[in-house]
């Protein structure tokens, strides 16, 4: 599926909290967990707050200007701080040949500059070292324990916060880490780009710091505060070779467009996200935050002012071509397709065959479109060699239910898996591209191309898709909340790891509900206002584990009424069909086996 990454890494727990703090757990052995970046300043412009080390020498974070500076929080006392001293030393000599600067934050209450020292004697530390029992700079990071790392670009723009990696947590150890979450996030940021992981509960001494409610800083500016949140959620789609009807890169390109702008944020159209908030937690959780969207319209109403230059925003180095890296095979289209200037344009269904002559394992795949302007979305579909050895295990494709491969809509296009996972792909495959193009008031041809980059051997788990779908349904003329449903019992136990839902125009509203072996019904994702325009992928932040027996229920709600602007015919019964015009039902689901 679409978007960075499709998944998690199926070792971490990843239990996340969209309040902030960590939800209560009576494990005992605790590894770092997911936390929601929009509730810990990730992506905001941290204050100019002002230090002085144990040497006495004063400081400021200005004083970092143009470089990438990560702040350790840590103490004397706390057992974390001891073991990953030896890591951070690594951390210093390693990135800081690289330019990278180091600050040591330790906020607690009692300790002194000579026990501070003697930590920097013993472990070997050579950046500057800070005591701060007042915790204004910890408070203006919002740290939670001893171990947080945090890493502020050039332009003090927070980036990360968390962990360091899984290696050390309450109640185990490793032998080394499985998961690198300050290394992953240094190398993006210092090459320009945007970590996987934004946030994270770093196992620590909680330092019980007295955060407080965010609140908008005085004299919202385009400089200080606005640029951050369209870089951030516009400019993935909204810049030159992207999906965006126009670019949101600069300060009068966003002026120009404040109209639109303010009323697509204001009916929450834009950014595109459409699971309710109510109903599980999202690692690709694409909406504004209340505070990004109330501090957005405010500046909006408020003549837009521009602000100080001092506080602009570093420029992101967009990835120009693939966003997966060199891929290992391309395939692309046989053939030109060219999209007239207006009208309707069916489907286009294009076999591309792969030729491989082994199966392979893929690791990472994009889509890619040569004109992106006309393209509303690609799904691929995977066929097998009737003669290949697992053929039965997709006796009938029926038109992509039962062999969805990879998908691309505007802003979702490429997938990444991490270590050990990754989809298979027979030897002698044939590809089947569904092409969805919408006339914009020119002529244009494309030749869509899908790179390839694969797994250097069998994956420790191979990540299936299935469509739980529903072919034989009739929705009535004039009906304007007909619901449909379709169920997947569970034929081993399984990790599910997202979500992808797929109706036509009049398509209204979905469902995932859990039904336990137990008889215990429950709500996993709930979309009450479903928009065929996106066709989004829902990735849980903290896999769902299901047993043997366990069925996945699946309801979408159809308005095929006048009430409905996009209803192509009223006054027609609408049945299974795969153009627009017609109707699907198929909620797609990523999962692996447990077993």
């Amino acid at each position: 599926m679409a978007a960075l990454p499709a998944v998690l890494l199926s070792f971490v727990s990843a239990a996340f909290s969209q309040e902030g703090e960590p939800e209560k757990t009576e494990e005992l052995r605790q590894p770092p967990r997911l936390l929601d970046h929009r509730q810990y300043r990730v992506g905001e412009l941290i204050e100019d707050v002002a230090f002085t080390d144990i040497k006495g020498k004063a400081g400021k974070l200005s004083d970092y200007a143009g470089k990438t500076l990560v702040v350790f929080t840590t103490n004397t006392t706390c057992p974390l701080c001891k073991r990953y001293a030896p890591s951070l030393v690594e951390f210093e000599k390693a990135y800081g040949e690289k330019g990278v600067q180091f600050l040591y934050l330790n906020v607690t209450e009692g300790e002194t500059v000579e026990s501070a020292q003697k930590a920097v004697k013993d472990y070997g530390f050579t950046a500057r070292y800070v005591l701060d029992p007042t915790a204004l700079l910890g408070k203006a990071l919002r740290a939670l324990t001893t171990t947080d790392a945090f890493i502020l670009d050039g332009a003090r723009t927070l980036r990360y916060r968390g962990a360091v990696d899984d290696q050390y947590g309450i109640g185990y150890m490793l032998d080394k880490p499985r998961v690198h979450y300050l290394r992953d996030a240094l190398n993006a940021v210092v090459a320009g780009e945007d970590p996987m992981f934004k946030a994270t509960w770093a196992p620590g001494c909680d330092l019980a710091l007295e955060l407080g409610e965010l609140k908008a800083p005085s004299g919202v500016t385009w400089h200080s505060r606005v640029s951050r949140i369209i870089q951030a959620n516009c400019q993935e789609c909204h810049r030159d070779g992207e999906n965006g009807p126009f670019e949101l890169m600069t300060y009068a390109q966003v002026k120009a467009q404040r109209g639109m702008i303010k009323k697509v944020v204001k009916n929450r159209t834009m950014p595109p996200w459409f699971a309710d908030e109510k109903v599980g937690h999202w690692r690709n959780d694409r909406s504004l935050s209340e505070r990004d969207r109330e501090d957005l319209l405010a500046w909006l109403d408020n003549g837009l002012p521009e602000g100080d230059a001092k506080d602009a925003a570093q420029e992101r180095k967009w990835p120009q071509g693939w966003r997966i890296g060199r891929p290992e095979a391309v395939l692309e289209l046989p053939e030109v397709q060219k999209i007239p200037a207006k009208g309707e344009v069916k489907y286009r269904y294009v076999n591309v065959e792969t030729n491989f002559e082994e199966d392979r394992w893929v690791q990472a795949m994009e889509i890619r479109p040569t004109a992106p302007q006309v393209v509303h979305h690609v799904l691929v579909f995977l066929k097998y060699p009737r003669k290949h050895p697992r053929a039965k295990e997709q006796p009938n494709d029926m038109g992509g239910l039962n062999g969805y491969f990879m998908g691309m809509v505007p802003g979702q296009g490429h997938v990444q898996f991490p270590e050990g996972q990754a989809k298979f792909l027979p030897k002698g495959a044939t590809l089947v591209f569904q092409l969805h193009y919408t006339a914009n008031g020119a002529e244009a041809e494309d030749k869509t191309k899908m790179g390839l980059i694969f797994a250097p051997g069998a994956p420790a788990v191979e990540v299936h898709t299935k469509g739980i779908a529903n072919t034989f349904f009739r929705i009535p003329a004039g009906a304007d909340n007909h619901a449909i449903t379709a169920s997947w019992t569970l034929p081993q136990a399984a990790r599910i790891l997202s979500f992808d839902p797929h109706a036509h125009v009049r398509g209204k509203a979905w469902r995932y509900e859990v039904l336990w072996p137990d008889g215990k019904r429950e709500t996993i994702l709930e979309i009450p206002r479903y928009d065929f325009n996106w066709q989004l992928l829902y990735e849980l932040a903290e896999p769902l584990d299901l047993p043997k027996g366990a069925k996945i229920i699946v309801t979408a709600w159809y308005d095929n009424s006048d009430k409905n602007p996009a209803n192509p015919d009223p006054k027609a019964d609408v049945f299974f069909g795969e153009q627009t015009w017609e109707e699907m039902m198929i909620g797609y689901v990523n999962w692996h086996a447990l077993d």
